[in-house]
């Protein structure tokens, strides 16, 4: 590594092959973890440390710790039992130890002849002559002179095949001493204070990958494991901003297309509201109020409005979609399957025909001349309002007059979904108002990361007459008082969901559960009329299945979770779910919301397998104890973590490399501010951060 190759360059411009040891095929391989130069090398942190600054006694050794070992090699035999292995022991004056290798070779063997004294790391594990070790690191010192111990902590890399953490330790060491204060540009208008004094970026880099000796206290090990050393929290903070920054970009650009201001007096929303037959509640009038005036600007809405199963979001989508309708512009309706496609068009046909309002629908199963019919009323604005599933992306959909995409449930489409829509606006009139919807509600943490690039708006009380659901736990020993209970809710008129879910994510696994459960429930309840529904089936049946359990045709619908998202039925009012401890807290609330939709008192069943491991009975728990879908995220997120949460589809959130929202969700209200500061005083710093974090940031930038 010559200094002219680095010097006058900043460490973004400095390929890591400048680097001793760092050729064509190493590079290669640092390029699967998105590391081209210096500078992103710096970034790729340690995942832990392991203490190797003090030598333990074997005599003192525990089981299950990590330690460092010193002492002479007693014996060296090679044993034969299931596996050939080559055995040493080792002594200390404290006690003797066992170093058992299964993988060595030859001149390994010679090199650990008795007499031989080692200096060992690894992981003390209880086996058939006491403690042992397992392919320890070691190496061979000299008894007059051993060398001194580690001052520092060791670190340990995040790794992939071919790259060993002797090999990271090395390229670390050498892009550390390439760490200057004109090397790596600080972005940030000012250091954030994080516990004390402001941290800058070269301390926090030098520190967390050469941790020096104060960093072995107990105190400071245990904030570096848990990620909350201030020095992590640096970065955690800059990665957070950079993903903050990337999502105001993207909606700056969408905002820089223009919109139609749909400010025409809206003559229909009044009529609309007035045959519904039932008041408006406070919290869909303030989110109403909020969408018009949106739609009144010349630049596109991005709303995200949250509301718990039942809380009327469609009838506000309906009022938004009759302001963009009177405004003479037509609005696109997405839903994330064909039975909630269906009905939403069921709803709106049945609110909307009535005003003289002409609606399309299109989905995968709406094929032939019916589907070039679709097509034609689109395209040459006979319909006004188009309800489907994600076949409204494709490209024979040609819309006349698009000007408001309505999407629901947004965490089953990523964010280039969604985004997509917008190319469907023709260039003269600007970019779709975006209106997305969602009953998974989104704990706030995540809202202000994941979602930084809309507004929020909450509907966060239920319409009137709408009844609380009873949460009970049960073990599935208990199954027969349970049947017991369908039986009797039945023969009173009222109908049951029975939910079969499985562990495995297996569509023809839940599918054969679903049969059995059927099958059972046929045979103990003759005389109830059973239905069954699950992914396998084809679409038409599946959507026969659920019109027939709607008109009380059935009066238990055995089904895998395809009804999470789902029909609503206001005389179901019974809902059993097996193997719940399975399920996520918010896939369980969303089941759970298919019923206490009528007047009845409604009952939710969870049925549990025992023995009931921690995180089932903390989930189970808290089904019991809540139905605010707000505190049921935010323990889901608690429990789960934000990508699976949001589904890994949802792009740009579960590739945070350092920050963790769930530890770190304390820093993200400085962040929006910090992130708002830089867009409009310092926005030449933008760019650089995004692609400081985020290896595609500028293509996610670009959606």
């Amino acid at each position: 590594m010559s200094s002219s190759d680095s010097s006058n360059k900043t460490l973004d411009q400095l390929s890591v092959q400048v680097l001793k040891g760092v050729g064509p095929s190493m590079a290669e391989k640092l390029k699967a973890l998105s590391i081209y130069t210096v500078q992103d090398l710096l970034f790729h942190l340690p995942l832990r440390y392991q203490d190797r600054t003090r030598v333990t006694p074997i005599g003192a050794l525990q089981p299950g710790g990590d330690s460092v070992i010193e002492g002479e090699i007693k014996a060296a035999d090679i044993a034969f039992g299931r596996r050939r292995s080559l055995v040493c022991r080792l002594q200390d004056g404290t006690g003797t130890v066992t170093l058992r290798f299964f993988h060595f070779s030859a001149a390994q063997k010679q090199n650990l002849a008795i007499g031989t004294r080692l200096r060992c790391y690894g992981e003390a594990r209880r086996g058939s002559s006491g403690l042992e070790f397992y392919h320890p690191e070691y190496h061979a010192i000299d008894d007059q002179k051993p060398p001194p111990v580690e001052t520092h902590l060791t670190p340990i890399y995040p790794s992939k095949d071919g790259l060993t953490q002797i090999g990271w330790r090395n390229m670390s060491k050498q892009a550390l001493t390439l760490l200057q204060p004109n090397t790596l540009i600080e972005w940030l208008p000012q250091a954030p204070e994080l516990g004390s004094a402001p941290v800058s970026l070269e301390t926090a880099l030098l520190y967390l990958h050469h941790p020096p000796a104060d960093a072995t206290n107990l105190t400071s090990q245990a904030l570096l494991l848990e990620g909350e050393h201030p020095f992590q929290q640096r970065l955690a903070y800059e990665e957070l901003l950079a993903h903050n920054l990337s999502l105001l970009k993207l909606r700056q650009q969408t905002q820089n297309y223009g919109a139609p201001a749909m400010a025409v007096k809206d003559e229909l929303s009044p009529q609309f509201i007035k045959q519904l037959g039932f008041e408006l509640t406070a919290a869909q009038q303030r989110v109403c109020t909020e969408i018009r005036t949106d739609l009144k600007q010349g630049k596109p809405m991005l709303r995200l409005v949250q509301g718990d199963v039942g809380s009327g979001k469609t009838v506000v989508a309906a009022i938004a979609a009759l302001q963009a309708v009177a405004s003479g512009y037509q609005v696109a309706i997405m839903a994330p399957t064909e039975i909630l496609a269906e009905q939403h068009f069921n709803n709106f046909s049945q609110w909307l025909t009535p005003l003289g309002i002409k609606l399309a629908w299109l989905t995968g199963k709406v094929k032939g001349k019916a589907r070039q019919q679709q097509l034609a009323a689109i395209a040459q604005h006979e319909a006004s309002i188009i309800i489907g599933t994600h076949a409204l992306f494709q490209d024979e959909v040609v819309f006349a007059k698009l000007g408001l995409a309505v999407i629901d449930e947004q965490h089953r489409f990523g964010v280039h979904q969604r985004l997509a829509l917008k190319e469907k606006a023709s260039a003269d009139i600007g970019h779709p108002h975006q209106l997305i919807m969602t009953a998974t509600p989104i704990p706030r943490t995540l809202a202000m990361s994941a979602y930084a690039d809309l507004d929020t708006s909450v509907i966060d009380e239920l319409p009137p007459g709408r009844t609380p659901i009873n949460t009970v736990v049960i073990d599935n020993a208990r199954r027969a008082q349970v049947v017991e209970r369908v039986r009797n809710a039945c023969s009173e008129g009222r109908q049951a969901y029975w939910v079969c879910t499985l562990i495995e994510e297996s569509e023809s696994l839940a599918a054969q559960a679903a049969e059995d459960s059927w099958e059972q429930l046929q045979q103990t309840l003759p005389e109830l009329r059973i239905g069954l529904i699950h992914g396998r089936m084809k679409p038409d049946q599946k959507v026969s299945t659920m019109q027939s359990f709607k008109d009380h045709e059935l009066d238990v619908l055995v089904a895998t979770t395809v009804i999470e998202v789902g029909v609503d039925v206001a005389n179901a009012s019974l809902m059993i779910i097996e193997n719940a401890e399975r399920l996520g807290l918010s896939q369980l609330h969303q089941l759970r919301g298919r019923v206490g939709r009528g007047s009845t008192a409604s009952h939710c069943v969870l049925m549990y397998q025992s023995p009931l491991g921690q995180l089932g009975r903390q989930r189970l728990q808290t089904m019991r104890q809540s139905s605010d879908g707000f505190v049921i995220a935010e323990k889901d997120l608690e429990l789960r973590g934000p990508g699976e949460l949001l589904g890994t589809r949802q792009t740009g959130l579960a590739q945070l490399r350092i920050a963790n929202l769930e530890r770190d969700g304390h820093l993200l209200e400085a962040v929006k501010q910090d992130a708002q500061n830089i867009i409009q005083h310092y926005p030449a710093h933008v760019d650089p951060l995004i692609k400081r974090w985020l290896a595609d940031g500028e293509q996610y930038a670009q959606v």
